[in-house]
């Protein structure tokens, strides 16, 4: 049995060893991998780690992949319109070179019928005459009234035995003849030009017409033939709700709009009129509103006139903001969302990690009054439990110390207690006053009064130390004259440089208030020598005393001021003693002085700017002399 013991604890220790060996190459083999792991994430709290986590590993990738998608929908969208309205534009060039062709064999039907020239070149004696030719050719011609796109069909003459009757003109009107008319007549091609009409109300009408010269057989006369698109028959063929359309001529002015009050006026986008294939494809801003645009040049059949079509989708920027609206706010989702998430576990997380760590410090810094229970099952917890178990031991150990530094502490009490009362019986009041009295009248005698006047305030300022020596408190007056006697001999020592005030307010009186003697003149001291050690002149201390509630004492100085940091250092040196910063030694035993006495609710405040000075508060309960 004993061998079979043996065995397996051999084999455990072997295998031990092989783990161990395992653990050391793992860690060689890791070491350059941690040492970047360390050197990105370890110099950093654990909040930020995962804020930077979620930074490189979600945030960045998903901001610029949605930046990348949104501009390409953007992209795309705008190229599909754009495709769109160039699509409409080949329509519309498609509709309108249909129409004019056909208006274009009309007019070669009408032109080359041999009984109209006849007409046209004929002198009538009488209407009448004129009237049966022109019913007969009218009548015999039937066609004329077959075409739909058709609104008007008129021939213009200037022979003047020809009368307005039906769809015969003259062309002068009012006695002079109209320059459509005239430009009309000397071109051999097809004119086409806007015309407007009014009807018997005034309002305005604009029609796309075809001028055209008719060849008489009499060459002193001349004709014209005017083909007006009917306006009703374009809309039905070429409106597109979706679209606007804007149609003009090569003079500049519209002959055709999805708005009608646009007809007739000159074109307000430009147009290279002189190109005679001009295209634009781009956007627009017309009336304020951008568009996507497409505009194409129609050379009309058979003719040297133009018309430059233009249709606009004015409606296709909001389309694109809007899918990419959403297309944004798909990607901040993407982005909002996992944040929040990370940002919600973040906190609990970090929460629990501050938690452990404030434990873990007050531990550290001999508070062993730790939480009972710290919430979770994960490795925090553990490490908790943990440091539960490491405070028990150093508190049975500490509670085996706990006697003998009892023992310690009393020994060593007595121990100063028996100095303090060696180093004053050492000294002898009754000596120290005559002595400084027979020097002032020596100095009195000797006309010294300066000296004289210094040797008082010293003896003076030296009897109140004494008497205060080892007292629990003294009046408010006999401070404030204390400090008074005090500022009295630097005087003498600064002269002018130094100054000082003492304002208390009503109803405080001096007399009738307690407080711990020598409190105040460390404060004081330190006014003068660090708040006013710049100052060449000029320099005061104000003492201001008043009540609310409690006492409060503003002792400040118009020295050169703190800093800052300068500020936030001495605050912290009165709090917790700090044996490196000499100059705040006095401070924190006032201050310390304060709570120990009154409690934790009064204490000592500073406020300092650069070159506003210092000042120092100090609140102490009002104990007057009743309550003693």
């Amino acid at each position: 049995m004993q061998r079979k013991s043996l065995r397996p604890a051999a084999g455990e220790a072997v295998l031990d060893k092989k783990k161990h060996t395992r653990t050391e190459k793992r860690k060689k083999h890791a070491s350059p991998d941690m040492t970047l792991i360390h050197h990105l994430f370890g110099r950093h709290g654990i909040k930020r780690q995962l804020y930077f986590i979620y930074l490189i590993a979600l945030f960045v990738p998903v901001t610029m992949l949605g930046i990348f998608l949104v501009i390409n929908t953007r992209n795309l969208l705008k190229n599909y319109y754009s495709d769109m309205v160039a699509s409409d534009n080949l329509r519309l060039k498609a509709i309108f070179f249909e129409i004019t062709t056909q208006m274009y064999n009309m007019s070669e039907n009408v032109c080359n019928d041999e009984q109209l020239s006849k007409v046209l070149g004929t002198d009538y004696p009488d209407e009448r005459a004129f009237i049966t030719d022109a019913d007969d050719f009218i009548n015999g011609n039937g066609y004329l009234y077959n075409y739909a796109e058709v609104e008007e069909l008129m021939i213009y003459t200037d022979n003047p035995s020809i009368c307005d009757h039906r769809l015969f003109q003259q062309a002068q009107g009012g006695g002079q003849t109209e320059d459509w008319f005239l430009l009309a007549s000397e071109r051999s091609s097809v004119l086409w030009m806007p015309l407007e009409r009014k009807d018997k109300y005034g309002n305005s009408y604009w029609n796309l017409c075809l001028l055209r010269r008719i060849p008489l057989i009499n060459d002193q006369y001349h004709a014209v033939l005017v083909i007006k698109i009917s306006d009703n028959y374009l809309r039905t063929r070429v409106e597109n709700g979706e679209y606007a359309t804007i149609v003009c001529a090569d003079n500049g002015q519209i002959v055709y709009a999805s708005d009608r009050s646009l007809y007739g006026q000159p074109m307000h986008i430009d147009v290279d009129y002189d190109n005679a294939h001009f295209a634009y494809a781009d956007d627009l801003t017309v009336d304020g509103q951008r568009s996507i645009a497409n505009i194409s040049t129609l050379n009309m059949y058979q003719s040297e006139s133009r018309i430059y079509i233009c249709s606009l989708n004015p409606h296709a920027y909001d389309d694109i903001y809007r899918i990419v609206r959403v297309c944004v706010l798909i990607v901040l989702t993407a982005i909002l969302l996992p944040g929040m998430m990370i940002f919600v576990f973040t906190r609990y997380f970090t929460t629990r990690v501050d938690l452990l760590r404030e434990e873990m410090h007050k531990a550290s810094h001999g508070d062993y009054n730790i939480m009972a229970d710290f919430r979770g099952k994960d490795e925090l917890s553990e490490a908790f439990a943990d440091l539960q178990v490491m405070v028990e031991k150093i508190q049975e150990k500490e509670a085996a110390m706990y006697q003998s530094q009892i023992v310690e502490k009393e020994l060593m009490n007595k121990q100063q207690e028996m100095e303090f009362k060696m180093l004053a019986s050492q000294i002898n009041p009754h000596f120290l006053y005559n002595t400084l009295e027979t020097i002032r009248m020596n100095a009195f005698a000797a006309g010294d009064r300066e000296v004289a006047t210094a040797i008082k305030l010293l003896g003076k300022s030296l009897r109140y130390v004494l008497e205060n020596t080892g007292t629990a408190s003294t009046t408010l007056e006999k401070e404030m004259n204390y400090i008074e006697t005090y500022i009295k001999i630097q005087k003498l020592r600064f002269g002018s440089r130094i100054d000082y005030q003492i304002t208390v307010d009503e109803p405080v009186r001096l007399k009738d208030y307690q407080i711990l003697p020598l409190l105040l003149q460390p404060i004081v001291e330190n006014a003068i020598l660090h708040g006013l050690e710049e100052k060449d002149a000029g320099g005061r201390v104000a003492v201001h005393i008043y009540l609310e509630e409690d006492l409060h004492i503003d002792i400040s100085d118009n020295g050169c001021g703190m800093e800052l940091n300068q500020v936030r250092r001495l605050r912290n040196s009165i709090l917790v003693r700090n044996p490196e910063i000499k100059s705040s030694i006095g401070l924190y035993n006032i201050n310390q002085r304060i709570k120990l006495c009154y409690g934790s609710r009064y204490g000592m405040s500073i406020s300092s700017a650069p070159g506003q000075g210092t000042m120092i508060s100090l609140v102490i309960p009002a104990i007057t002399d009743s309550a003693m």
